[in-house]
């Protein structure tokens, strides 16, 4: 089987290592430099659970109609959702065929000064490695990963803000503001889940 280079797709050298990506330093730096512009997860980005979302967070298919989290034929590919002028922006589908899961942190960040708040910077510590993105309000943070959640949850804090956690079954408006200097990843998320869901 031939492996091609993931920036050019063009052969790869015969001499390529294993583990090698790209067919040369030319094509290596430009891939890194697409992959900064774009800090989206490559497991996010390469699921055909793609949608729009209208201002009031509505979703929509790639042409403006109507979509639904539990109807995979409203849904489309990420270059196809990326590409439409329709509605205001991206939606991710979360569906059980996975175990992606979102949790999302509800006013927790100051969009000022770009502090979050105490009781949201330890769940940002406690998930690690993972990929994390401000929402569209810009006032809260939505943290991608991995773990078994079936069914939604919200969890209201004595304050009045809420983690809500969620891995079937909805949608989560993307916005590709990655928050800080957190990876292109998805990160294990459960032991984090598991702490907000006693």
């Amino acid at each position: 089987m031939t492996r091609t280079c993931e920036h050019c797709t063009g052969a790869m050298p015969i001499m390529a290592r294993a583990h090698a990506k790209t067919c040369s330093p030319r094509c290596r730096k430009a891939l890194s430099r697409a992959k900064a512009r774009n800090p989206l997860p490559e497991e996010l980005r390469t699921r055909d659970r793609w949608i729009r979302r209208d201002a009031k967070k509505v979703p929509l298919t790639s042409a403006g109609m109507a979509a639904s989290s539990t109807n995979s034929r409203t849904w489309s590919t990420y270059a196809e959702a990326s590409s439409s002028s329709a509605g205001v922006g991206l939606g991710f589908v979360l569906s059980d065929v996975d175990d992606i899961v979102c949790l999302d942190l509800d006013h927790c960040l100051n969009p000022l000064t770009g502090r979050l708040a105490p009781w949201a910077a330890a769940i940002v510590r406690d998930a690690g490695a993972t990929y994390v993105e401000v929402s569209p309000s810009g006032d809260g943070l939505h943290i991608w990963g991995r773990a078994d959640v079936r069914h939604g949850r919200k969890i209201r804090r004595p304050d009045g803000t809420a983690v809500e956690i969620y891995g079937t079954g909805r949608y989560i408006a993307m916005t590709g503001r990655r928050h800080g200097n957190t990876p292109s990843a998805l990160g294990n998320l459960s032991a984090v889940v598991a702490a907000l869901t006693p």
